[in-house]
């Protein structure tokens, strides 16, 4: 592998472990803002935290929607291919990450899922109202 196709293949382990984390960031954000609310965590309300929340599966559910595919896959499979390699399970790392996130499914199913999981979270707008931080007087 040239040094340029062994960038390629680096960057493109990173994306997909960015694509992770903002999958683990909206599913265990949930499962947070529910627990966090059931033991008196106050930050999990905070509106900043929620908006981003909300704003991410908004977009998620958006895209299915639409039929538009995810620009992080988009642009993970487009790294892989300049690197030469198979656009998927191309590396060890690689590999892994994407048995965690990918799944072969009709479309109508990852949009039924991700609108019942946007719904979710919508619920928990109602449930467990976000809150400003509110400073202190002094």
């Amino acid at each position: 592998m040239t040094s340029s196709a062994l960038v390629y293949a680096l960057l493109a382990d990173l994306v997909l472990g960015a694509h992770v984390l903002v999958v683990l960031f909206v599913v265990g954000g949930l499962v947070i803002i529910v627990a966090g609310n059931l033991r008196g965590w106050s930050w999990v309300n905070r509106l900043g935290f929620r908006l981003l929340h909300l704003a991410a599966i908004a977009y998620v559910a958006a895209q299915a929607w639409l039929g538009l595919d995810c620009p992080l896959t988009t642009l993970e499979m487009a790294l892989r291919a300049r690197a030469g390699l198979a656009t998927h399970g191309a590396t060890f790392i690689g590999y892994w990450l994407q048995q965690l996130l990918y799944y072969d499914a009709p479309p109508w199913v990852f949009t039924l899922v991700y609108s019942l999981f946007a719904l979710a979270v919508a619920a928990t707008w109602w449930r467990y109202p976000p809150r400003r931080q509110t400073r202190p007087a002094a």
